[in-house]
Parts: C-alpha cells; sequence; structure tokens
C-alpha cells in the first residue's frame, strides 16, 4: 500500500468514502457478471474458465482492498513498530480459494457460482499456482505472512517478482524434463503495480573519495549502470478479522526501455538491449549458477531485494521524520529470511551513511538492532559464499562496506581471543584460500541482533558445529524458532471434510488456535467418531486417487496404504532409500513372501535442480521401477510406486488429506526443520522417520507409540563416518544384498545398460555423506511396525486422531507469535 515516499497534494481528497461492498450472494453474482461482460468483455459464447475465474477474482479483490486501505491507514495512525519479512522466496500457491476462507465468504461464493451454472472447483483449479518459490523455504514464508495478518500483525513481506518459476516437470521416457513456468503469462489478477514507487538499483562502476561542502571525507559511488525496481503489491488477508497486510514484489526493468535512435539506425536488438538484460535479473526464480554469468544474476538477484527493499523502508522513515534516524531502530525490524538477503546488512549501512549521513558507529548502531537472521540449513555447501573479486565488480560500494565491517569485526575477536589466529581465519567474513570469497552468513550473523535455527535440533547444531565460534562469543544472540504451517490452508482449506467434522465436534476456534485440536482426543474411545474419521480419510484417498487419474492411467486401491514422500529432491532427504525398500518388497512377491502382507502406493514427487545430476539420476530410477512393477501381473493390487510431476502447492492441496504414512527419513542431522511433515500429520497421516529436524518435536508432541522412529542419531551418524564400510553392511544384510543384486543386474534398466551406475556406486561408496544403507535395516523393521499397525484398523484410526490432535505446536500462528514476542517485540494492532 502507499507510502509517504513523495509528499504531494492528493487530488482524491474530496472523494467520499464508498460504502462497504455486500458479502452476499447476490452482491458476488452482480460484480460476477460487472467484470465478465464488461471488464473482460465476454459472454456466453466463451468456453473457457480463466475468465470466469478472473471475474471472480477481481470482485473477491475488490473486497480485500477496501479492508487492505483501512490496514495501512490504522498502521499509520499507530504509528505502530513494523516488522518486515525479506525471502528470496514466497511459494503462495493460489489465491482465491484462500482469500475466500480468510473473507469468510465461501459458501456464498459457491452458491453465486452455482446459480450462474458454474463449478467453483474448476475456477479455482484454472488459477495457476504462483512461481515465486521452490520448496520448504518459500512455503514457510508464505504461511508467515499468512499468519502475520492473521496476528494482526504489521508485517511486510518483501520479494522479487520472478516471470517464470523455477521451472514446470515433465517426465519423459523417465526422464525429469525441465520446461518454463510462465505463471504470469495471462497476467496476475491479484497484483496491483505500484510505480511510482520505483526505486533505482545501482551496479558496476566504481567509488570516489570526494570531499563535501563541511570538508568531510565522503566516499561516492560513481559511473554505475543502474536498473529500476517497480513495486507490485499483492494482499494477504488474515483470517476473517479484517486486516491485510501486503507482499511487495520487485520486478526489474531498464532505466530505458526504448533507443529510439539505435532503432531508427536499423540497430533492432540493441534499440531493446538494456530493457532486456534489466528484466533478466527478475525473469527466473534460482537461474542455473554453475557458469559466473548464472552466479553474477543470483548476485543481482539478492542486491536488487535488499537494496530496493530497504530503500522503499528507509523512503517511508524519511517521509514522515525527516533525516532523523534516532528513534528508527525502535520503530522498525529486519528478518532475513536463509542467507540470500543478507546483503541487506551492508547495503543499509550504504543508505544510512552515503545516502543520509550517517557516521559509521550511528549506522552500524541502527543496523545491529533491526537485522534478525533465520537459517534454514545445515549444508555447509547451502550457505551463500560470493567471490570478492565478482562482489568488487557489481558492487563496489557494497565491498568496501563489508571490508570496513570484517575488519571492526576481526579487532572484536582478537581482544576476546589474542593471539588466535586460526579463530580469527575461520570466523572472517573473507575467506581465503583458492580465491577470496564472501561467507554471506557470517556478514548476517555479524551484523544481527539475533539468529535463530528453525527446529530444536537444528538450532542445537548450529550452536555447537557450523556457528559454534559465533556462539562462543555471542551466546545471546542465539534462539530456536520451531517452524510451522498456517492451519488455514492446510488443514481447513485442502481439507474441508475433516475441518467441518472437527468444528462440528469442537468448535471453531481452532482454525486460529490450533492447540484447540487436542479436545478432539476426548473422542478416541467413541467408536461412532472413530468410524466417522475413519471415512473422512478414505474418502480423501478417493479424492487424490481421482486427481492422479487425470496424469496416470492407472488405479489405485483406496483401501491400500497409501505411502507418501513428496518435498524437493536431495541425496540428504534419502528417496533412494525409500525405493530402496520399494525393491525389496518387490522381491518379497516375487518370491512368494506374502503372508500376513499390507498392500501398498508407494507415491513420490518432487523437483531436481536442473544441475543436480545425482537427484536427476534418482528420479529416473524411481520410474524405472515404477514400470516394471506396475506392469507385472504377479505384482498386482499388492505394490503400486507412482512418480507425480511437477510437484506444487495445489498438488499437494490434495495429496497430504490422502496420505497415511509420511515419509521424512532424511539422514540424521541434515534436515534444518521440514515443514511437510506438519502438513501431513495434521491431516491425519502417521509418520515415518529419523530423529532429524523437528521429527523429534512431533514425536514428543503424539508419544513414541504414534511415531515409527528408525535409523541412527546424529552423533551416530558423525561416529560411523570414521569407519563406514557399505559393502560389509550389503554382505550381511540378505535382503539389502538381493535389492542391490536386482539394481546391479540392470533388471529395472534392461534396455539402457549402465545408466544407474553412479547411484549403485554411491550406495557401495564409504564415502557417501547420507549413509544410506546404514539405516536400510532398521528402516525395513519400522515398515514392517508400520504394516502390523495398518492392518488394525481400529489402532491406526485411533493413531491419526492422535496426530491431529496434537499437532498445535506446529502452526505458524504459534512460530510467528514466538517471532513478535522474542525478536520483533511488535503488538498486535486491530483494524479500525
Amino acid at each position: 500500500m502507499p507510502n509517504n515516499k513523495f509528499k504531494k497534494s492528493n487530488p482524491c481528497a474530496s472523494i467520499t468514502k464508498l460504502p462497504e461492498l455486500g458479502l452476499k450472494k447476490a452482491d458476488f453474482i452482480a460484480d460476477f457478471k460487472r467484470y465478465y461482460s464488461h471488464r473482460l468483455g465476454r459472454d456466453q459464447n466463451c468456453r473457457s474458465p480463466h475468465y470466469a475465474y478472473e471475474a471472480l477474482s477481481l470482485a473477491v479483490s475488490d473486497r480485500l482492498v477496501e479492508r487492505w486501505k483501512n490496514t495501512y491507514n490504522t498502521y499509520k495512525e499507530e504509528n505502530c513498530k513494523r516488522a518486515y519479512y525479506l525471502s528470496m522466496e514466497f511459494l503462495m500457491g493460489r489465491t482465491l480459494s484462500n482469500a475466500m476462507l480468510n473473507l469468510g465468504v465461501t459458501d456464498e461464493v459457491s452458491k453465486a457460482m452455482h446459480d450462474l451454472g458454474l463449478d467453483i472447483e474448476e475456477l479455482i483449479e484454472a488459477e495457476p499456482d504462483a512461481g515465486l518459490g521452490n520448496g520448504g523455504l518459500g512455503r514457510l514464508a508464505a504461511c508467515f505472512i499468512d499468519s502475520c495478518a492473521t496476528l494482526q500483525l504489521p508485517v511486510t513481506g518483501y520479494g522479487l517478482r520472478y516471470e517464470y518459476g523455477m521451472f514446470s516437470q515433465a517426465i519423459i521416457n523417465g526422464e525429469q524434463v525441465e520446461r518454463p513456468d510462465h505463471w504470469l503469462k495471462n497476467g496476475n489478477v491479484w497484483e496491483i503495480e505500484r510505480p511510482e514507487y520505483t526505486n533505482r538499483i545501482k551496479f558496476g562502476g566504481r567509488v570516489e573519495e570526494l570531499i563535501d561542502e563541511h570538508g568531510k571525507k565522503k566516499r561516492v559511488w560513481v559511473d554505475t549502470h543502474d536498473i529500476l525496481a517497480v513495486p507490485y503489491d499483492t494482499p494477504i488477508p488474515g483470517y476473517q478479522n479484517g486486516t491485510v497486510n501486503t507482499l511487495r514484489l520487485w520486478k526489474a526493468t531498464a532505466t530505458e526501455e526504448f533507443k529510439l535512435d539505435e532503432f531508427n539506425a536499423g540497430d533492432y536488438a540493441e534499440s531493446v538491449a538494456a530493457k532486456n538484460t534489466a528484466e533478466n535479473i527478475s525473469m527466473v526464480l534460482y537461474p542455473n549458477d554453475a557458469n559466473e554469468n548464472g552466479k553474477a544474476l543470483r548476485l543481482q538477484q539478492q542486491y536488487l531485494l535488499a537494496s530496493a527493499s530497504l530503500q522503499d523502508i528507509v523512503a517511508n522513515w524519511v517521509g514522515r521524520h525527516g533525516s532523523d534516524f534516532t528513534h528508527f531502530a525502535e520503530k522498525n525490524c529486519f528478518q532475513l529470511n536463509d542467507t540470500h538477503p543478507s546483503v541487506a546488512v551492508a547495503e543499509l549501512m550504504r543508505l544510512l551513511m552515503d545516502e543520509h549521513g550517517l557516521e559509521w558507529d550511528d549506522a552500524w548502531s541502527i543496523t545491529q538492532k533491526t537485522m534478525a537472521y533465520t537459517n534454514h540449513t545445515l549444508l555447509p555447501e547451502a550457505l551463500e559464499r560470493w567471490s570478492v573479486g565478482l562482489f568488487q565488480s557489481l558492487l563496489p560500494r557494497v565491498m568496501e562496506i563489508i571490508f570496513e565491517i570484517n575488519a571492526q569485526f576481526l579487532a572484536e575477536v582478537a581482544a576476546r581471543w589474542p593471539g588466535d589466529t586460526h579463530r580469527l581465519s575461520r570466523m572472517s567474513l573473507i575467506e581465503e584460500g583458492h580465491g577470496q570469497h564472501v561467507r554471506m552468513a557470517y556478514l548476517a550473523i555479524v551484523g544481527s541482533f539475533s539468529v535463530n535455527g528453525v527446529a530444536e535440533l537444528h538450532s542445537k547444531l548450529l550452536q555447537e558445529g557450523l556457528f559454534k565460534d559465533f556462539f562462543e562469543l555471542w551466546p545471546e544472540k542465539f534462539n530456536n524458532k520451531t517452524n510451522g504451517v498456517t492451519p488455514r490452508r492446510w488443514l481447513a482449506a485442502c481439507n474441508p471434510e475433516l475441518a467441518e467434522f472437527i468444528t462440528e465436534k469442537i468448535g471453531d476456534k481452532w482454525i486460529t488456535d490450533l492447540s484447540e485440536l487436542k479436545k478432539l482426543e476426548k473422542f478416541l474411545d467413541d467408536k461412532k467418531f472413530c468410524k466417522k474419521w475413519h471415512e473422512l480419510q478414505q474418502n480423501a484417498k478417493q479424492r487424490l486417487i481421482d486427481y492422479k487419474k487425470t496424469e496416470h492411467d492407472i488405479d489405485l486401491n483406496v483401501n491400500a496404504l497409501f505411502d507418501v514422500q513428496v518435498k524437493r529432491f536431495h541425496e540428504y532427504k534419502r528417496q533412494l532409500l525409500n525405493v530402496l525398500h520399494v525393491i525389496h518388497l518387490y522381491d518379497r512377491i516375487k518370491r512368494g513372501d506374502t503372508e500376513n502382507w499390507t498392500d501398498r502406493c508407494v507415491l513420490i514427487g518432487g523437483k531436481a535442480a536442473p544441475g543436480y545430476y545425482m537427484a536427476k539420476r534418482i528420479v529416473k530410477l524411481i520410474n524405472n521401477i515404477s514400470e516394471v512393477i506396475n506392469n507385472d501381473p504377479e505384482v498386482g493390487e499388492k505394490l503400486k510406486l507412482v512418480f507425480m510431476p511437477n510437484y506444487r502447492v495445489s498438488a499437494m492441496e490434495k495429496i497430504c488429506p490422502g496420505a497415511d504414512l509420511s515419509e521424512q527419513i532424511s539422514t540424521a542431522g541434515k534436515e534444518a526443520s521440514g515443514t511437510g511433515n506438519m502438513k501431513f500429520m495434521m491431516n491425519g497421516a502417521l509418520t515415518i522417520g529419523t530423529l532429524d529436524g523437528a521429527n523429534i518435536e512431533i514425536r514428543e508432541e503424539v508419544g513414541n507409540d504414534n511415531f515409527f522412529l528408525f535409523g541412527l542419531t546424529e552423533s551416530e551418524v558423525e561416529e560411523m563416518r570414521h569407519h563406514y564400510d557399505p559393502v560389509g553392511i550389503i554382505n550381511e544384510d540378505e535382503d539389502l544384498k538381493r535389492v542391490v543384486d536386482l539394481l546391479e543386474s540392470g533388471h529395472f534398466n534392461q534396455f539402457e545398460p549402465g545408466i544407474f551406475n553412479d547411484v549403485i556406486n554411491s550406495i557401495k561408496s564409504s564415502d557417501d555423506m547420507w549413509m544410506t544403507v546404514a539405516d536400510f535395516r532398521s528402516f525395513i523393521d519400522a515398515q514392517k511396525r508400520v504394516e502390523e499397525a495398518y492392518q488394525d484398523k481400529d489402532r491406526w484410526t485411533r493413531m491419526s486422531i492422535i496426530n491431529t490432535a496434537n499437532s498445535g505446536k506446529f502452526s505458524t500462528d504459534r512460530t510467528i507469535q514466538n517471532y513478535s514476542d522474542e525478536i520483533w517485540n511488535l503488538k498486535a494492532v486491530t483494524v479500525k
């Protein structure tokens, strides 16, 4: 919404406030017809559901905008402290259904569309998933801003408006094929462009030292190649409370879109070259950074996000307070979602010193009091590192500031540990070695007053391992904020039948206070309740079967165990361990070992990064195995393996209500938190998992008897690394040996010899970081316990209810309240 960047006369000051738009069926019918006919120019001859979706979305959006303006004006009048969530990803999914739910108009809109002869589900399906994220990081950010609005906290999200999502995944001959995800090809009805708040972003050039009019030395960044950051705002509604917060996304554009003289001279390509170069920055989510051009583009994206967002916030402050930054830190807080936006630390210093004249000490004091950093990974290679050469080329002034931050920081370290040169080297923001590199995570730690992990184990391992030196210097900075998911989208919206049943039994307070679900436990011995719960779970499975039939010509048995693993492909997430178990089950069937058998449908989905060779080989392996198993008449309904292509938010909304078993099987000590585990748990799925990430806390909440634990602990993994012998483990385990023999025989790649050799070699290598076969036997034994429990329907239903009832801790409402109370220091603001 508007800020005070420009003080101008208001040409709309005389316009009186319009009456609020109605929320009844007739109101939506009238507005739908008006938009469909007059705005979109359609009539009864139009057959595309897209235009009906767009007309309805415009009608719903009008109601959001009313509340959006009220929210902005209330925050302005209250002069409240604000927080800003900077994230490279916001994996929003579809907006229409969530907007209707949070406005409280789902029933009225559904009736309106029915009276018009339209199917509301078809209109919802016509909306593309917003391509603004890839995995858990972006989905968490989306859940967070939903909870901020529901809790009525004044928080604004800042990100990039990618023209293309990561990619649309197709499977051809078992191989992942990446296709462009042009989610904006038809525009985005939910956003409002705000060109009046465009910011100029500097790149390249050089730094000069000048003497200003007061005789002071001043560093000036000159001869830059600038681009413009244009904001697009999306409303984020809270749950039926009148609050609508803002997600502001930046699009990169050229300062001069079109050079007429070059066009007239016949150089057509060069006439628009600047426009194309600038727009590349926000064109694609996560460009491949395997080459220098890709690395430069990634760094430009990160700086665009940081600089445009901070300029926006600082301009708003100056518009209200002038050049007095005395109370800036009391009124503003920046949350850095992972390491990507950490350049914001140096950029805020640049803006305060170079643009607004603050001295270093004052600017640094403000920076350290306003920046907070969330870490999302325990993998050192996943932390951002940029070569100093690249940084100096693209951001020379920012690099100077980082050098000075590092110098002052190392002086502090040296004073604390005199003569400890190894510690100085370990903690330096500049990594020496094969060329200098900037350690961006270290910059975030040094510049922030708060550093948090996202699960209890993750935070503990950060303090004891990855950031141990910094924890020893500043233990007071470090804290934990266990992740969550929003119950509005991940139960109320995606599983309406179960949500309605829960509300019927315990009321609807659980939608904004998930701890209310604990009341479900009083029905554990109620046979009628349990029977209904089981029926609803079966209905959800049937809906998932129907959904998959649109993509796969395969019949799934609704009474089979639905065993689900959907997440980004990475070796540490161990989709490979899952498929080894599938091969083991297949081998048992072929050997006739099917006594007391439990039919099982194994559903796997997720995308592998385009440059991640091993992950893509595992995708291919899964599809090849699926082809063999699903076409073997001897296997029949005993076992199915389905790879679900193009996994995304809207797919997960169908998948998680229909899952019986949630696979959370990462190598212990590698998963920061996980949030898919929480979505499945909330919908009544049981978890099989290692003691990793948030699995530990889920198990604590549901009790040991309602969680299928297996595998080495984090400390046992580290101990085994010194003497890991996978070949010995394979030879000593007959089941595992048969699985590996099947792989090595080429049974699943008879016409493609050798294509899985690298996967097989990784399993047998003592250097396997993910210890895949070390956990095989424990995994198989845990899966047998799963089968035993599933065969007892009453026991399984009871365990399912217990999982849902104890999911209260894993609401982002709880997580965000912790952020607000312990980091941001915000107060809820009731919108007038």
